[in-house]
């Protein structure tokens, strides 16, 4: 049970970053909704703990050390390039985006300025993935029960003092802006882009775990904890929207209106959070393309990771507001294909390395 709930609490810290731990993503993908967006968070529940299981079963039995193996394995050559190379920019995308939060992180909590921070979480970075992958899932592992403890402390704290209903603050919420045409839509989207974002660390993370079993309920724990951290801050966000809806970081505010001390604490974790995706998203990068632990993958990584630092001065929300429902879009393929491969995994050599059909 040891390994199992590591392994929830990896899955979880890889999809938990700047934009979700912020509260940012909530806003934009559910509160925005106004009271659907608390429909839209369950159903997003559901589909997060199916397809967290498969990552995991997938990667466990073909013990994979990348993305590739298994992305071509399960959707074939030309289906498995357009979602390789959707994983791809997705994962450097995102890893520039985390960068970027970790800059805002701190300017909004302490005021130091965005360079500090942005230089000083893609160094934190390049240090971390010079470590073996699990040293690094351990790391990712570490944060995620504090982030949980603090959501649910400030969920109760908002409920309890509400002064109006949700249905009073409906309108409220919806006058919030958001790229998204509905919560349905936006539910689905929310899902698929995080399965984007994860996917790649995920098959890694199963592919470390000889145990099947142990990997898929890792992968259903952690595709819960996700949904109810959803659920629980898009109900914190919601019940004080009218006070929080104009910062980048909602739920940072919420929590610094709690407690100062609380609001220091989340600061920190939010930090953690962030530099879990960072890692994720550079470390799954450049195994895509080069392999882990030896010289070129740290001269790989290297560059990539400076090349985000410099692209994430493009600034934290509006990153979060264009890129995210677009690789969302893209990440579709990706979730059919695993919707598909679940059905027929009994089809998938047991822990095998049969070549890839995307190879030549």
């Amino acid at each position: 049970m040891k390994k199992t709930l590591q392994i929830a609490s990896a899955f979880m810290g890889v999809i938990i970053g700047a934009g979700f731990a912020s509260g940012q993503e909530i806003l934009q993908y559910f509160t925005s909704f106004g009271v659907l967006g608390i429909v839209g968070a369950i159903i997003a529940t559901i589909i997060f703990a199916y397809i967290g299981a498969t990552l995991m079963k997938i990667g466990s039995r073909l013990q994979t050390t990348s993305h590739k193996e298994a992305i071509y394995k399960i959707s074939g050559k030309y289906v498995g390039a357009f979602i390789d190379f959707t994983i791809i920019i997705t994962l450097f995308g995102v890893g520039v985006v985390m960068i970027a939060g970790a800059g805002a992180n701190l300017n909004q909590q302490f005021g130091i300025s965005h360079y500090i921070g942005t230089t000083l979480m893609a160094f934190l970075v390049l240090l971390t993935g010079m470590l073996n992958v699990k040293r690094v899932i351990a790391l990712i592992s570490s944060i995620t029960p504090f982030l949980f403890l603090i959501i649910i402390v400030c969920a109760v704290y908002c409920i309890f003092t509400m002064d109006t209903s949700f249905f009073a603050l409906d309108s409220i919420a919806k006058n919030h802006p958001t790229n998204l045409p509905n919560w349905f839509i936006s539910a689905i989207n929310y899902v698929s882009f995080n399965v984007a974002v994860g996917a790649s660390m995920a098959f890694v993370i199963g592919g470390a775990e000889q145990n099947e079993k142990t990997a898929t309920l890792g992968g259903l724990f952690g595709g819960l904890g996700i949904g109810i951290l959803i659920i629980l801050s898009n109900l914190s966000i919601f019940s004080k929207i009218k006070n929080v809806a104009g910062y980048e970081m909602p739920l940072l505010e919420i929590v610094n209106n709690i407690s100062p001390v609380l609001g220091f604490f989340m600061s920190i974790v939010l930090f953690g959070m962030i530099y879990n995706t960072a890692i994720s998203m550079f470390f799954a990068f450049g195994a895509r393309f080069t392999e882990m632990e030896t010289p070129k993958f740290k001269v790989f990584l290297t560059i990539i990771v400076l090349a985000g630092f410099g692209l994430s001065f493009f600034g934290f929300s509006g990153l979060v507001s264009y890129l995210y429902p677009f690789i969302g879009y893209l990440g579709l393929f990706l979730i059919v294909a695993l919707i598909v491969a679940s059905v027929r995994m009994s089809k998938l050599k047991e822990k095998s390395h049969i070549p890839l059909s995307g190879d030549n």
